[in-house]
């Protein structure tokens, strides 16, 4: 990578993390990206409202190939002293959107500058923290006919620099799940005239290792408590009404579905036992983010060929990524790249992007732009 190039995406990088911005909120952010690349290249830039892409348009290639990179923050406040830290209160880049951005950057000077034998899409996404992004970008596989789209995150707890790959699922489906149920109050002296959704809730609680359990599934199955709210802190009235929250997760998204269903069709029966109503509710929704072998195994070349560090990938991260609504509609590989084995973990308030990183992703785009 050109030094000089280098040079303007660590100080775009320092830019962006200075201004962070939640999901589907990042306007300072998609603009501030939009006017470095229309500063510094001659791409063609395509604003899609809450995201965009840029485009190099090839005189001899014929292949579309895509690559992307996220750009919002987390909710979580910036504590340790930088030099270009958070100016907003309460949010900050603790997952490393800023140095995956700042790289797709650093690869779309460098193909502007020196050319490739394909269409290169340089696909800047919003809210991937919520699973929000990738549903609304996705309609740029079909518009634009891409034939393969790649990837990347930074990850710590592995190898400094080092690309990770692997085939099949490389990350976990989940959605968060709410059931609410409802039924009639009561004086607590006499709780037989009223209606406690306490027991159906704690039915289904109970029913959780049973539907998760390896013997019953194929790949692994999480369900997570993370919120039961009954009733109000007054102890003369029988709780009426409950809540029950839950992240749900699996290795395939078939199993997670199923678990849903599951917990769904118990808590309609224990509904219809107790004379409750009950209804669900879904956020934060993320497919299984599974990657094309034929993608991976360009990782592996471009890795080889270009002498990087490449280890296999042993089994597939619990947490989620909306990347794979991508490869569901076209060839793609996913990786990651080391941070350090004993670096801060990405989502805790130590952590910060390596700007060193940034060459490595590009060097990597450069050489998967090629194939």
């Amino acid at each position: 990578m050109e030094n000089k190039n280098l040079q303007l995406v660590v100080q775009l990088r320092h830019e962006l993390h200075a201004h962070p911005e939640l999901s589907n909120n990042e306007i300072w952010t998609k603009q501030h990206l939009m006017n470095f690349l229309k500063a510094h290249t001659k791409l063609e830039i395509v604003d899609r409202g809450r995201w965009f892409y840029a485009v190099y348009h090839s005189k001899v290639g014929t292949r579309n190939i895509a690559f992307r990179a996220d750009f919002d923050a987390l909710p979580i406040e910036e504590t340790i002293d930088l030099p270009y830290g958070s100016k907003c209160p309460g949010v900050s880049h603790k997952c490393g959107h800023d140095g995956h951005s700042a790289t797709l950057c650093g690869f779309a000077l460098e193909i502007d500058q020196k050319g490739s034998d394909n269409n290169i899409y340089f696909l800047f996404q919003h809210a991937e923290e919520t699973g929000d992004g990738a549903t609304e970008c996705a309609v740029l596989i079909e518009e634009k006919n891409i034939d393969e789209i790649f990837g990347w995150h930074n990850m710590s707890g592995i190898q400094e620099k080092t690309v990770y790959v692997i085939n099949g699922t490389a990350q976990y489906a989940s959605k968060g799940m709410s059931i609410y149920m409802e039924g009639t109050p009561s004086h607590a002296s006499e709780p037989e005239k009223g209606i406690n959704p306490a027991f159906a809730i704690a039915k289904i609680i109970d029913s959780i290792p049973n539907f998760t359990h390896s013997a019953v599934n194929r790949g692994n199955v999480l369900c997570t408590v993370v919120q039961v709210d009954i009733g109000t802190k007054a102890f003369g009235v029988n709780a009426s009404k409950g809540t029950l929250r839950m992240t749900i997760r699996a290795l395939y998204e078939e199993e997670m579905d199923r678990l849903q269903h599951n917990l769904e069709k118990l808590a309609q029966a224990e509904a219809q036992k107790y004379g409750l109503k009950v209804r669900f509710d879904y956020q934060d929704e993320f497919p299984e983010t599974s990657n094309h072998t034929e993608s991976s195994d360009k990782i592996r070349q471009v890795c080889a060929e270009k002498n990087m560090p490449m280890i296999e990938l042993e089994e597939a991260f619990r947490a989620s990524e909306d990347f794979g609504h991508y490869t569901k509609m076209t060839k793609g590989s996913y990786c990651y790249i080391g941070n350090g084995e004993d670096y801060p973990n990405i989502h805790t308030i130590e952590y910060d992007f390596k700007d060193d990183l940034i060459e490595t992703g590009v060097e990597l785009f450069k050489g998967l732009a090629e194939l």
